[in-house]
């Protein structure tokens, strides 16, 4: 039985730098697939307490809903469209369209989900766009 060489310095320092190399490539990717997962047609679910709306942040506790102003809960919480948190004062004075949910005890804002343009697509309870039963020649159609 021969006796096995062991590798050069040189062809070590290669490969552990390509490993290396490797799990950098591998670690870097893994926050960007996160990041495009609504992308992928992930759906995110909505209790069904959740009514629509259009949401301003106006200070650190206070906002306008539906052109109406509104205390927010100390434990408000704010979700992209990807759904990750998004901290309050970072979008003061900016308006989206939301799902949100109001504390029944208190009449706080509790929750609310920024939609994406496919979920503000989709109709839901109090929601700015008039809910009729019936459709006139003048309507847009709806894909």
């Amino acid at each position: 039985m021969k006796p096995t060489k062991s590798p050069s310095p040189t062809k070590l320092l290669k490969r552990v730098l390509a490993v290396g190399l490797g799990c950098a490539v591998l670690w870097g990717a893994l926050p960007a697939s996160a990041q495009v997962q609504s992308a992928l047609g992930v759906t995110r679910t909505f209790p069904d307490a959740a009514l629509r709306g259009t949401l301003t942040i106006t200070a650190a506790s206070d906002a306008t809903l539906n052109g109406r102003p509104i205390r927010m809960a100390p434990g408000m919480r704010l979700f992209s469209p990807q759904n990750s948190l998004i901290m309050a004062h970072m979008v003061l004075g900016q308006s989206f369209k939301v799902n949100y949910l109001i504390e029944p005890s208190t009449g706080m804002l509790q929750s609310a989900w920024i939609l994406s343009q496919g979920e503000a697509d989709q109709p839901r309870k109090g929601s700015d766009s008039v809910e009729r039963n019936y459709r006139a020649e003048s309507d847009p159609v709806k894909k």
